[in-house]
């Protein structure tokens, strides 16, 4: 397997709770070379004092403040302008890394020829608690199919720079993640899906997404302003996200 650089972009706000693990399980990798390029949105609580204590003896991990609050979306896209690997994964500022996940995902990344990968994962609550649900992939996931209802975990994305290049995230506060993600597959037809484990999602009782009116309006605008689909067609998707989180199917 190769030992090419992969650059990790983590966004973060306000997430000095939880960050200390999201680092601690990236120096956990038994793939050591890589840099996590941490941008932060202003964060108002001392989630910058955090970082820096691990970046003292760790050099590989990169700081970066935002001049203003600007949303999730820029500071991404601002660690992905600052990333020098050659293969790019994402991993949000509350989230988990199982120890050989990149060392995993790049084997079967190489052996496949796949340039665009996910995994499986499963969620724990804001005490590292397993709560018992294990979100599998699928196979492949094309354009059509990612706007249903997005089978894919950001936190286990990777991509191979060298084919796919750099990009841009679509400026919208939320849903910013599905937005990429539907660029992306403009540039690669597939995002495959590797049935392993290797990520630990948590749920957070008062995060935005948690709202699922507030949610819908992100929706829209990502369906009418952001993809330009027809008013008929955004509508049925908005339904049929609603059908899915009213019945529990994700």
């Amino acid at each position: 397997m190769s030992d090419k650089l992969v650059s990790i972009i983590t966004p973060t706000y306000n997430c000095a709770k939880f960050i200390g693990r999201t680092i601690e399980s990236v120096q956990a990798q038994t793939y050591k070379n890589w840099e996590m390029v941490i941008v932060d949105d202003q964060s108002q609580d001392n989630t910058r004092e955090i970082v820096e204590s691990y970046i003292k003896s760790d050099p590989r991990i990169k700081y970066h403040l935002l001049e203003t609050n600007s949303g999730a979306a820029v500071a991404r896209t601002t660690s992905m302008r600052l990333a020098q690997g050659s293969y790019m994964a994402f991993l949000d500022s509350d989230d988990i890394w199982i120890p050989d996940k990149l060392e995993r995902q790049i084997k079967w990344m190489e052996e496949t020829g796949h340039s665009f990968t996910c995994t499986a994962y499963e969620q724990i609550d804001e005490e590292d608690k397993e709560l018992g649900k294990i979100i599998k992939t699928i196979e492949k996931t094309d354009y059509n199919r990612l706007l249903l209802d997005c089978p894919v975990g950001n936190s286990t994305v990777m991509y191979d720079v060298n084919v796919m290049g750099k990009f841009e995230v679509p400026n919208i506060r939320k849903r910013n993640d599905d937005a990429l993600w539907l660029t992306m597959l403009k540039a690669e037809k597939y995002i495959w899906g590797m049935p392993d484990v290797l990520m630990k999602y948590r749920v957070r009782q008062n995060s935005i997404s948690s709202n699922k009116l507030k949610v819908i309006k992100y929706h829209w605008i990502l369906y009418r302003e952001i993809e330009h689909l027809s008013v008929p067609r955004s509508v049925f998707h908005i339904c049929y996200w609603c059908v899915i989180k009213v019945l529990h199917i994700k």
